[in-house]
């Protein structure tokens, strides 16, 4: 088996085996071989000994913040593997040689959506719970109500106040992406807006954006859905226009679905005397794997008295396999000492989870592949639960 990157003249190749997998439906693929050559995404396939291509993975390049800080991030999609090659470790193959190639190209994480958490979990990656989904219906936020100024975004108008509002918002949470105009454009163009149904809308005090929301309309029977994709908002009087502005389609919809990030939850914080109808549905097809250990350690806040060892397996980058001393200013590799063993060892699975704060330090205590040996005051100070987002769909 052979494993590469691919050049232009492979990606055609490899969109079909996508297409293929994926369950697409496509009346001339040969018209978009153009656009799909032009593709310049880092893209991996896998080769049999006759020179046919079993398997192909694209990796996407993002900022994603953790802690703060917009870090190299790695998005990975595309996984498919024609199904006459299957299960002969084509993919798994092409992990080891990509994930050494992003380390070297200083990613510090790297993400993905997975069909199986155990399959990606074989290669590094664990799961985070990035945000939740509250169903309900308008009538429930009946409560609500938003005086200020409501704008609605159409196709060529700038989109500056919902980008000065997400840019405000999303550094509070980790794993959301640093975007530009660009970027943020994505999440809110449609070329048919009233074949799409997606709709976007400001919310303004003072003449300044608080919030906004990105919602899509759902055909359903009985009545059709009002899906948000994404919302945001800067102070209190922002969530709350979000929720005063959701309560208006009370005569529109059946059902309203709204995500929010992990950490924030709407049933703790809801004013309404129909809390109990809301329906909750936690979201964890999300996961991250640690890149660059070192880095990652790196960027995690820690306290100005920061001082322990980690000791941290990693079984594909061998760069990671390390005793690492982190203080508040600096981390360092440091020698094994077989005298004494470091503060806490734990996996790289484990390592991603605790460093975005996925989980709290006790339930990282419950996993099999992290062992506190001392220092564990210190420890907890470090590894803490922390809020978590991510709106990109890759």
């Amino acid at each position: 088996m052979k494993i590469k990157k691919l050049g232009k003249d492979e990606l055609f190749e490899a969109f079909l085996i996508s297409a293929y997998c994926f369950h697409m439906r496509i009346e001339d693929a040969e018209a978009q071989r153009e656009e799909i050559e032009a593709d310049k995404l880092d893209n991996w396939g896998a080769f049999n000994d006759d020179g046919t291509m079993m398997a192909r993975i694209i990796n996407n390049r993002y900022r994603f913040y953790v802690d703060g800080q917009a870090v190299t991030t790695g998005g990975i999609g595309a996984v498919s593997t024609l199904p006459e090659y299957r299960n002969s470790g084509a993919v798994k193959e092409i992990f080891k040689e990509l994930l050494k190639f992003t380390y070297g190209k200083g990613e510090v994480i790297s993400t993905l959506y997975p069909f199986k958490h155990e399959f990606y979990r074989k290669v590094g990656y664990e799961t985070v719970t990035f945000m939740n989904e509250y169903t309900f219906a308008p009538s429930v936020l009946r409560n609500y109500r938003f005086d200020g100024e409501v704008r609605k975004w159409n196709n060529g108008d700038a989109v500056t106040d919902f980008l000065d509002v997400y840019n405000e918002f999303a550094p509070k949470f980790n794993l959301a992406m640093e975007r530009d105009e660009k970027a943020m454009l994505e999440h809110m163009k449609s070329d048919k807006p009233y074949i799409d149904r997606r709709f976007s809308y400001v919310f303004k005090q003072e003449g300044k954006p608080v919030a906004y929301l990105i919602f899509t309309d759902v055909k359903n029977d009985p009545a059709a859905i009002l899906k948000v994709e994404e919302c945001a908002w800067i102070c209190r009087d922002g969530f709350y226009a979000i929720l005063g502005f959701l309560a208006r389609f009370d005569a529109d919809y059946g059902k309203i679905k709204l995500p929010l990030p992990q950490g924030f939850d709407l049933l703790r914080i809801i004013q309404s005397p129909r809390a109990y109808d809301i329906e909750k549905r936690t979201c964890q097809h999300f996961m991250i794997r640690v890149v660059n250990a070192k880095k990652l350690l790196e960027v995690i806040q820690k306290p100005a008295d920061c001082d322990f060892t980690v000791k941290v397996t990693d079984e594909i980058i061998e760069d990671n396999n390390r005793i690492y001393r982190v203080k508040a200013d600096k981390v360092q590799k440091v020698a094994e000492n077989r005298a004494k063993k470091a503060d806490v060892e734990l996996d790289v699975r484990a390592l991603g989870q605790m460093a975005v704060g996925a989980v709290n330090f006790d339930e990282a205590l419950l996993r099999k592949d992290v062992t506190v040996n001392a220092n564990e005051e210190m420890l907890r100070k470090v590894f803490v639960e922390k809020r978590t987002f991510c709106g990109e769909h890759f």
